[in-house]
């Protein structure tokens, strides 16, 4: 039996400036699952609380339990079998971006090949996941769903994918609205030079840990 609560795809930035910006900034470094020290930025626990169990990452597939049957190892395996079959992807480059009151990474550019690998992921692996309950379907609509979204909620489990998806790597939660500029201030002192061009060659399986945290499993070079 798998120790971990849940999966999901990610984009983790292999090791280097933006992956240790990212692990710094949040507080938790999901590939050396470990806690990590964070900027001296007022507030800055609070601002990050939510996006900090996850690591610094994109997601391809949206977490999810395995299916009654399913084994963590069948898991692994379904995955490396998808990434031979399937194409890097890249887009012009990476850009600081709000998002009403939170902050994100997003590719600019043509993003289709991007979508490509997330729509692989999310169609190709869903025979691992198991359904969402009706608890966790009401949670998603309390938020105010299109038609189409609830339709992917229903089939999918989520409610962003196909073509409601936009790839994005979060930096925030929700933030005070008084103080947006200051904090896209602090965040643009601190970025690296962003990747240009911004490629997606490989993908990374993470489980959810009993802390509620997840840690990087494995690294898959795509490479169809």
């Amino acid at each position: 039996m798998s120790q971990h609560s849940r999966f999901a795809i990610y984009y983790m930035p292999s090791v280097g400036a933006l992956a240790d910006f990212g692990a710094q900034w949040l507080g938790w470094d999901a590939q050396a699952a470990k806690s990590r020290a964070q900027p001296d930025v007022p507030g800055i626990a609070a601002l990050t609380d939510a996006p900090r169990k996850y690591g610094f990452h994109g997601t391809l597939k949206p977490p999810f339990r395995l299916r009654q049957g399913r084994t963590e190892a069948d898991l692994r395996a379904a995955v490396a079998d998808l990434a031979s079959r399937t194409a890097p992807a890249q887009a012009d480059s990476l850009v600081l971006t709000r998002f009403g009151r939170w902050f994100a990474l997003t590719p600019t550019g043509d993003t289709s090949g991007i979508g490509r690998v997330a729509a692989a992921c999310v169609t190709e692996l869903d025979d691992f996941r198991a359904a969402a309950t009706e608890a966790e379907l009401a949670k998603r609509r309390k938020g105010g769903l299109s038609e189409t979204q609830d339709a992917h909620l229903t089939r999918w489990g989520y409610p962003f994918v196909l073509d409601q998806f936009r790839f994005h790597l979060t930096l925030t939660g929700k933030a005070p609205a008084k103080d947006l500029d200051t904090i896209e201030a602090q965040i643009q002192m601190r970025l690296p030079t962003l990747p240009q061009p911004f490629l997606v060659s490989d993908i990374c399986l993470s489980g959810e840990r009993a802390d509620g945290r997840f840690e990087l499993l494995h690294r898959y070079t795509l490479s169809g």
